[in-house]
């Protein structure tokens, strides 16, 4: 007898899920066990670091012919790690289920795997024998780590020849390379010898520029901005740096300076800049919200290339204190026009027009900027700026109007040595400014000098803890306190200075016939120190204190007012840097009462 319809359609079901039950049990993945002989845990942790095996059952793939590849894989990559780390007889055994990876034939593979298990006997740590790279130049030094008696890693060997390489490169051999070489690991003893000869080849010199790749871009610019010297002696940091000055305009997306193959009569090697542009125009926008301060918002339309020869028009804006409840909306607008590879390919020329209206407590003003400046890059980490600036500003205070102009030659310096702008975990950051100014009718002339400095360490072996310190400071010599332009003078308080105590609350109390009124001091000091701890890869804990004092005559007279705060933050790492929101209360000073929390991208320093 037949089956009704409505059983057909259960066993059917019943089918299908059986089978998906059956795929599952297919798929599935119960242990993963890696054992090293001696339970080194350095060599563990090289092992479970190179193993593709382990990275597909963290990501959750339990596919077996996937497995069983990885597996396959691993071989190679863990030699390669333990080759790194100076053992050269090791003994690798990854059975899977039982049977060892290498002896399965890939068309019969499992149809499910449960368990695998990677066997690793690292062997004795080699040493290095003789070694010896030849021939070599003048100047050229090889890694501390390469000399007979020391761990053989072959990082180090790499290293060696690589530093060997690069130095002929320097001295104008562009063609240098590896003629003959004998890496021998003696295994009875333990012992890697190295011999390795180089044929440097003959000594070269820059030849003509070549271009692809350019549509909006002229050439005859591109060649400004490379600054690549033809008809000097080759040098590898010279075409490095060339690179690197094409990729500093922002107009590519994609540099490389390729060497021909062939050397043109009778010592010129040419050179082809392959290169990728970027669309010309880019905007961006950003916020930060403060509790006492209010919002802030700023935006930027930037066009790369704007008539063709790297010249950068950027046009930015920004609103503050929206919704304050201790002053007015500040607002501001800028126009700058960037042209690289002016005097020299590593200095830019730039115009720039802006306006900025302040609407503080206790005062309001327009100000008008308008100037020339140069800027000039000595390093990846130094760059320096000069230029000259014309001022006029115009506001009113309790005591009536006010009106300054000054000519003023603004001079700084930036020293970077941070590892990530946005997020440092190292290195420091320098930027210090001297700006004489010359003013006119009622304005004082004088200097004003600044300097922000700052310096990250990480604490521990896991990277998990970073200590942050900033201290910044300015003072301005010669005009009286009424005399200063008041877009030169110094306030504290806010998410800049002092976290937890009102923005620009700190300033000089002023007496003029009977009104009583604040505005800036003359001299300033700020100091801020975070404890910065990872919970997680993207979730962060901050510990933070601040501290700002502001003087008339000084930082030290018994006249200068100081206030601090603290409080803890949270941050969350995102691709363009961490989401940061600060919770501060005062914890000294008259300027604040309670507490305040601040929203923005990026560290507070």
């Amino acid at each position: 007898m037949s089956a009704r319809p409505g059983q057909r359609v259960r066993r059917f079901f019943l089918a299908l899920a059986a089978a998906w039950l059956s795929c599952g049990a297919v798929q599935a993945l119960d242990r993963v066990d890696v054992q090293i002989r001696g339970g080194d845990e350095e060599i563990a942790a090289a092992v479970n670091a190179a193993s593709q095996v382990r990275a597909l059952q963290a990501q959750g793939q339990t596919d077996p012919q996937d497995l069983l590849a990885a597996a396959r894989s691993d071989y190679g990559r863990i030699l390669a790690s333990l080759y790194a780390r100076g053992h050269y007889s090791a003994v690798i055994r990854i059975s899977v289920d039982g049977r060892e990876a290498a002896e399965i034939r890939p068309l019969e593979g499992p149809r499910s795997v449960s368990n695998i298990t990677i066997l690793v006997d690292p062997g004795p740590t080699f040493l290095f024998g003789a070694t010896r790279i030849v021939p070599r130049i003048a100047g050229g030094e090889l890694p501390a780590g390469f000399g007979t008696g020391r761990p053989a890693e072959s990082g180090v060997v790499a290293d060696a020849v690589d530093l060997s390489l690069r130095a002929w490169r320097e001295a104008g051999h562009a063609k240098a390379a590896v003629a003959d070489q004998r890496v021998v690991a003696d295994h009875a003893r333990a012992v890697l010898d190295v011999d390795v000869r180089l044929d440097p080849g003959p000594r070269l010199r820059f030849g003509p520029l070549a271009i692809t790749g350019e549509q909006r871009m002229r050439e005859a610019r591109i060649r400004k901005i490379a600054g690549l010297p033809e008809g000097e002696t080759f040098s590898e940091s010279e075409l490095r740096r060339a690179e690197t000055r094409l990729r500093r305009t922002g107009i590519f997306s994609s540099v490389a300076l390729v060497e021909d193959d062939v050397i043109t009569a009778p010592d010129l090697l040419g050179i082809t800049a392959q290169l990728v542009e970027q669309k010309p125009r880019r905007y961006s926008l950003g916020a930060e919200i403060a509790s006492l301060d209010g919002l802030s918002l700023t935006g930027m339309w930037l066009h790369r290339n704007l008539l063709g020869g790297g010249e950068r028009l950027r046009l930015d804006g920004s609103i503050t204190n929206v919704g304050s409840g201790a002053s007015g909306i500040d607002y501001a607008i800028g126009v700058t026009i960037d042209r690289p590879a002016t005097l020299t390919p590593d200095t830019t020329a730039g115009l720039l027009l802006r306006y900025e209206h302040l609407d503080e407590i206790d005062y309001s003003a327009d100000t008008v900027n308008f100037g020339l400046v140069f800027s000039h890059v000595f390093s990846e980490q130094l760059t320096a700026r000069a230029g000259l600036t014309y001022s006029y500003q115009n506001g009113q205070d309790p005591a009536g109007s006010f009106n300054f102009r000054n000519l003023s030659l603004p001079l700084g310096v930036t020293w970077d040595r941070r590892d990530v702008a946005t997020d440092a975990t190292s290195g420091t950051y320098l930027d210090a400014t001297l700006q004489p100014f010359l003013g006119f009718a009622t304005t004082g002339s004088g200097v004003r000098v600044t300097a922000d400095g700052r310096i990250y360490r990480l604490l521990g072996q896991t990277g998990r803890l970073v200590v942050a310190a900033r201290l910044q400071g300015g003072a301005i010599y010669g005009p009286t306190l009424l005399d200063t332009p008041r877009d030169l003078l110094f306030f504290s308080g806010g998410g800049g200075t002092v976290r937890g105590q009102p923005y620009r609350s700190l300033g000089i109390p002023v007496t003029r016939g009977v009104f009583d009124f604040q505005i800036g001091g003359k001299f300033f000091a700020a100091g801020s120190l975070e404890l910065r701890g990872k919970v997680t890869e993207r979730i962060g804990l901050v510990g933070f204190i601040d501290a700002g004092t502001v003087g008339l005559d000084g930082i030290l007279d018994g006249q200068a007012a100081s206030h601090a705060g603290a409080g803890l933050g949270l941050r969350y790492d995102t691709p363009i840097g961490p989401i940061r929101l600060d919770v501060a209360a005062p914890i000294s000073g008259t300027t604040g009462d309670g507490v305040q929390f601040y929203i923005g991208l990026g560290q507070a320093f």
